[in-house]
């Protein structure tokens, strides 16, 4: 072997990387110890940046293209390296290749449940998972941050170090956007974009990375809280309850054949309507029994229905009539007292009562 042949083998004349994995973002050319010649080429493809460091510092940056790396094109490194006059001899110096094609469908989740203040519920435990979409947008931050000096950097390994980095910012974001447990279960796609303006500033200012695509498969709460969100949409479901209540009392009516003809099923109606009020007022009372101090049965002025709920067993009307709880029966059998049979117990309404003892 002659001299110059001897004298190619230590100096690097080309300098390029033909990535042949889908997985690697940053990748240390092996130089063998070798330096680098004065005119040497540096081939960068499309989707890759190619970064010199000398001596632990940043040096020049290059993008796709042909390079000839002369004193006019590395001012960087010149300077680093204190070339005056142009360098005529070899140098040594580590190229990293960073690959700046978009990495999709990468997972996020949260390894534990995360704690966020909800406007509905308070203090919440959510858990969540999801994927994302990545590129890399400024290579220095990304290897100072992010690979280090890894010569072969891919991406099990940024799952491995980013992934509580992402959970993290997640968490601020979610936070920061106020959203209720309640609209996130419904609103994957739209939270997604929402959080994106709020992690990307995040994510590029700290790692050199951004994030187009931002997307939330799932969000769980604990069972107590679906728990109140399940009572919650059936309350929804129902919607008004007199009105409910109405209907349930008509479909019974019309189920049970309705003895005594028209008359007997105006009454029942009506007794049914007025159940349903009494029912509903109750309801958005809070109780279910008269307030303190209001008339209940046995507090009912006999011989009249003044002071009388307006809802009453056959022994109310009984007392309010001055009769024995027989004879009402057998008024309500006959017809002459109108009232609703339901099951195997007689209601009246006070309308109903007075009606009888006008007749």
């Amino acid at each position: 072997m002659g001299l110059m042949d001897y004298l190619k083998t230590q100096f690097l004349e080309i300098i390029q990387w033909q990535d042949d994995s889908r997985d690697t973002i940053a990748f240390r050319y092996p130089d063998e110890q070798k330096e680098i010649k004065r005119g040497a080429k540096l081939i960068v493809r499309e989707s890759q940046v190619a970064q010199f460091i000398y001596l632990g510092q940043f040096g020049d940056t290059f993008g796709p293209g042909e390079w000839s790396l002369t004193t006019d094109n590395i001012p960087i490194l010149s300077t680093l390296k204190g070339w005056k006059y142009g360098f005529e001899s070899p140098f040594k110096a580590d190229v990293y290749y960073v690959n700046t094609r978009l990495f999709t469908g990468n997972k996020w989740g949260t390894a534990n449940p995360i704690m966020v203040r909800d406007p509905d519920f308070g203090i919440v435990r959510i858990r969540a998972y999801g994927t994302f979409d990545f590129h890399v947008v400024d290579p220095k931050l990304f290897l100072k941050e992010v690979s280090g000096t890894d010569d072969h950097f891919r991406l099990d390994e940024f799952a491995d170090t980013m992934r509580s980095r992402i959970v993290s910012v997640f968490t601020e974001a979610i936070a920061a956007s106020k959203v209720p447990v309640l609209d996130v279960a419904a609103r994957y796609q739209e939270l997604g974009e929402a959080l994106r303006p709020v992690i990307n500033p995040i994510m590029t200012s700290k790692y050199g990375l951004e994030i187009p695509s931002f997307i939330i498969e799932n969000v769980s709460v604990p069972p107590e809280v679906e728990q109140a969100i399940d009572k919650r949409s059936s309350m929804a479901a129902v919607g008004n309850l007199n009105d409910y209540v109405k209907f349930q009392m008509a479909q019974g009516m019309t189920e049970a054949g309705g003895g005594g003809g028209m008359a007997a099923s105006a009454a029942q109606l009506g007794a049914g309507v007025a159940m349903g009020q009494q029912i509903a007022q109750a309801f958005a009372a809070g109780q279910t029994q008269p307030a303190s101090g209001a008339p209940g049965p046995s507090q009912a002025t006999t011989g009249s229905s003044a002071g009388l709920p307006d809802l009453l067993s056959p022994a109310d009307a009984a007392k309010a009539l001055g009769v024995s709880e027989n004879d009402v029966l057998s008024a309500l059998a006959e017809g002459s007292l109108k009232g609703k049979k339901i099951g195997t117990a007689w209601r009246i309404t006070k309308s109903a009562l007075d009606e009888f003892l006008k007749s």
